[in-house]
């Protein structure tokens, strides 16, 4: 597992030395992962976290709680207006060198949202995000898309770290409209050995970055407080994203000057991001 310490000479340059940019990369085609330590603000951070854990019970109240494959897992999008908003999270230079040199010119974001781990004793199933490109393939494709995750308090195995499977993202056997994400159990006893899954510590404000064809699933909290992370994901310029996000007038600025494009609209009045998830592969 590669984990990058940054120092403050990258933070002030807002660019990283090249043998961390080389290391990251190689990471992510190697392992399908890699974390940047202390990428952001401790402050920005601190208020996400607050209001990220006040809205909890608001989602939790909800009619229609939108829970990811089952209780204890839940879909949580952060507050999309200011002062919650800021560039460190959304246009964080750091990551986008990184994974502009992965995907390339034109690299897109496209989804802001993000998934809590409430205190429970379930894990969700092995499962992709997305597969390959095409199906059969002898091997895998250049990655097409990658998550960029944001833990607003410590993430660890204690409190439900995301497991990843290292190098998964190049197995062929999963095709991008295979239909069911989840993995069989007999691949997942299959390749457990050869993989060697692992929960990593991931710190408040640091990031972690993988690829989205990598096997992962959320685990148990055995805490008794939630763990919201922050979820988005880079895409090549020439993916197919479908409604931009939603951001207040005024805000345009914060997304000016980089090399990451956001696909967003800006917006007149309230934002709905407390309601407007739903439950995926619910079998509860």
């Amino acid at each position: 597992m590669v984990e990058l310490e940054l120092s403050a000479a990258e933070h002030s340059a807002r660019k990283l030395k090249p043998e961390h940019l080389q290391q990251a990369v190689a990471a992510l085609h190697d392992d399908g992962f890699v974390v940047l330590h202390r990428a952001i603000d401790p402050a920005h951070i601190e208020m996400l976290r607050e209001r990220m854990l006040a809205d909890v019970e608001e989602i939790l109240a909800l009619a229609d709680v939108p829970y990811q494959f089952n209780n204890g897992h839940l879909q949580q999008d952060p507050p999309p207006f200011p002062p919650y908003l800021f560039r460190d999270v959304l246009v964080n230079d750091l990551v986008v060198e990184i994974t502009h040199a992965v995907l390339g010119e034109g690299v897109k974001n496209a989804f802001y949202s993000g998934n809590t781990c409430l205190p429970n004793t379930t894990q969700q199933p092995l499962h992709v995000d997305a597969g390959q490109l095409w199906p059969n393939l002898e091997v895998a494709t250049p990655a097409y898309g990658i998550v960029v995750n944001v833990p607003v308090v410590d993430a660890t195995p204690t409190n439900g770290s995301t497991e990843l499977w290292p190098g998964t993202h190049l197995d062929t056997t999963r095709a991008l409209n295979d239909g069911d994400i989840k993995l069989p159990p007999a691949t997942e006893e299959r390749l457990r050995a050869e993989c060697n899954p692992l929960q990593p510590n991931v710190s408040a404000g640091s990031v972690l970055i993988r690829d989205m064809r990598l096997w992962h699933r959320g685990m148990p909290n055995l805490t008794d407080q939630p763990r919201p992370m922050i979820a988005m994901i880079h895409w090549a310029h020439w993916w197919h994203t479908k409604k931009p996000l939603l951001f207040p007038k005024g805000t345009e600025e914060l997304f000016a000057d980089s090399v990451l494009e956001t696909i967003a609209e800006f917006v007149d009045g309230p934002i709905d991001y407390i309601s407007r998830n739903r439950k995926y592969d619910y079998s509860g």
